[in-house]
């Protein structure tokens, strides 16, 4: 049977009535239906733990779980180092934006990279400056769209799926944003050096690669933290005077937010004098004297040879684009690489750990002595910085915050308190285990209780990538869901704020952002998503998906449709936005 176009004017009135009826039963509190059963039985059990484990059940996993058994499924995921990954998803993690250390990042992407290609724009024409702009352009969206394109396809097709689940809790409570500055160039690196190893692992690890990587040094500005300089004479030189600008003075903003978004929370017991001498531990850890940490930048000539790699691989992967507008820069990108050599000689080596793209520099570190949380940090340099972060780790305040966001995640936008102690209990037994914890979590009484069941609203992010695994569909190009995810509030990779984008329904509940919804459920369901390979549209295969059977209502929207609308009204139905 030919499957019918849908007309913009249906399309619309799907989207409104879908809309009407998604606000009327979402908007109020949620009530449990009163034919629910009393008991849990086991398919219930496990399409409510799939519904929090993984972003959405695919097509027969609830049944393909019942047959392995819940448990010996739980356990793979919270040690997932054997389930054996497909080569096409393995491979995602070796793409340039993740696989290559921040400094190679900033020398061939940042902008010393992208002076020295706009210098090889020889003749410098107005024609030339423009194809140099494009090419800049698509090399910064090329970084984007590759650790996008990479987290949604791990999501929706890697077995170890508790693992990519962690991976976005973990990203929004160590939170960079691509948009401040530099950040466009390493957020893919961050992920996938500190962040993606240590999801499972023990919190401590994961708190020490955020606190080191490049990206969470420009974001929360570490990389200007310097001890109070004092007394100080005019600049020699102008370039001096900009230095001396920039790393003039205590910064207390990654101080203040490693404690009260990082580890002890807002309620932490923390006062502004353990901020001020957090910073103080702090000062002198930031970025590597020319590879985003400013110095050693005696002229110029320092700055295009560092770009130079960046200029000979830009210009010879955009050649065709050079030599069609006439641009000089391409038609010998190793002849301009080795002139460059000639003049200004090999690029400089890097100083500091090239892994995550971080350098101490002892002659801004502040080597008083510290009193933080009562304790007494003698001066000793850069070994303070890992006494501090053993110190908060290990701290009961972090114990209870990290329970409490994770219990939030997984179960209730308000957890019961009995759990958070559990969990808190766990942690700390277990020097801050998190698959432990977790193990804790999913093993309570309180998870599985019977209100908990759809009481969490998906966020866009969960939304699209539940639509994306209940359809078994599989993303070819980023661009439209990267668009949906910013039209409706939610882009990757840019909150900006550093407490990372919330996952209650108060956040995302609200008329623009269902009907922002319907609309790319329609384009999903009807098979007209661009960018997407639908694996199916049926809706009873979609309905299965759900954590709750459809309603009553629901089921019969769905039989009064035309055949081509059944799956997007599925896909748009209350009993999807929940989970």
């Amino acid at each position: 049977m030919t499957e019918k176009r849908v007309r913009p004017s249906h399309m619309v009135s799907l989207c409104m009535a879908a809309l009407a009826y998604g606000l009327i039963t979402l908007l109020p509190p949620a009530v449990q239906s009163k034919d629910e059963k009393t008991d849990v039985d086991i398919e219930g059990k496990v399409a409510h733990l799939l519904s929090r484990v993984t972003f959405g059940a695919k097509p027969g996993q609830i049944e393909e779980v019942e047959e392995e058994g819940l448990e010996n499924y739980l356990a793979r995921q919270l040690h997932p180092e054997k389930i054996a990954v497909p080569e096409e998803v393995e491979k995602l993690g070796k793409v340039e934006a993740r696989a290559k250390d921040p400094v190679y990042l900033f020398l061939n992407y940042g902008r010393p990279a992208l002076m020295a290609l706009a210098k090889g724009n020889q003749n410098g024409s107005p024609k030339e400056d423009e194809a140099v702009k494009k090419v800049i352009n698509e090399y910064q969206r090329k970084l984007y769209e590759e650790s996008a394109l990479t987290r949604i396809k791990r999501a929706t097709e890697s077995p170890q799926e508790l693992r990519e689940v962690m991976t976005d809790f973990w990203f929004n409570h160590f939170n960079i944003s691509q948009d401040k500055g530099l950040d466009h160039v390493w957020v893919g690196s961050y992920e996938e050096r500190a962040i993606r190893p240590f999801v499972l692992g023990k919190f401590r690890d994961m708190l020490g690669a955020t606190a080191h990587h490049s990206g969470m040094l420009f974001y929360l500005d570490n990389w200007q933290n310097t001890k109070d300089p004092g007394p100080s004479s005019a600049p020699a030189n102008e370039l001096e005077g900009k230095r001396r600008g920039r790393f003039s003075g205590i910064n207390e903003n990654y101080a203040r937010e490693l404690m009260e978004l990082h580890t002890l929370g807002v309620d932490g017991g923390y006062t502004q004098k353990d901020v001020q001498e957090l910073a103080r531990v702090l000062t002198g850890l930031g970025l590597p004297p020319g590879a985003g940490g400013g110095g050693n930048l005696k002229n110029s000539a320092d700055i295009t040879a560092m770009g130079m790699a960046g200029q000979a691989m830009m210009a010879r992967t955009g050649r065709d684009r050079f030599v069609e507008t006439g641009g000089a820069a391409a038609v010998q990108p190793e002849r301009t690489r080795r002139r460059l050599v000639r003049e200004y000689g090999p690029p400089p080596q890097i100083q500091g750990n090239r892994e995550l793209g971080y350098y101490f520099d002892k002659n801004r570190h502040d080597f008083g002595d510290k009193v933080l949380l009562g304790q007494v940090i003698k001066g000793e340099g850069e070994a303070e910085i890992e006494k501090v972060l053993d110190m908060l780790s290990r701290h009961p305040s972090t114990a209870r915050h990290i329970s409490y966001k994770l219990a939030q995640y997984f179960v209730a936008d308000s957890p019961p308190k009995s759990l958070i102690e559990k969990m808190s209990k766990r942690f700390l037994e277990s020097d801050g285990d998190i698959a432990a914890t977790l193990d804790t979590l999913f093993h309570s009484s309180e998870f599985y209780e019977k209100k908990y069941r759809g009481a969490k609203f998906k966020s866009p992010y969960r939304y699209l990538l539940s639509s994306l695994r209940a359809t078994n569909s599989k993303v070819e190009d980023p661009k439209l869901i990267l668009g949906f995810l910013k039209q409706t509030g939610m882009p990757l990779y840019q909150c900006l704020t550093p407490d990372g984008y919330k996952n209650t329904k108060e956040a995302w509940l609200n008329p623009d952002n269902l009907l922002n919804r319907l609309n790319y459920a329609t384009a999903l369901g009807t098979g007209r998503c661009p960018g997407v390979k639908i694996g199916h549209t049926d809706p009873a295969m979609i309905a299965d998906a759900c954590t709750q059977d459809l309603s009553a209502r629901t089921v019969q929207a769905v039989k009064e449709a035309p055949q081509n609308l059944k799956a997007p009204l599925v896909l748009g139905s209350p009993e999807f936005m929940v989970y």
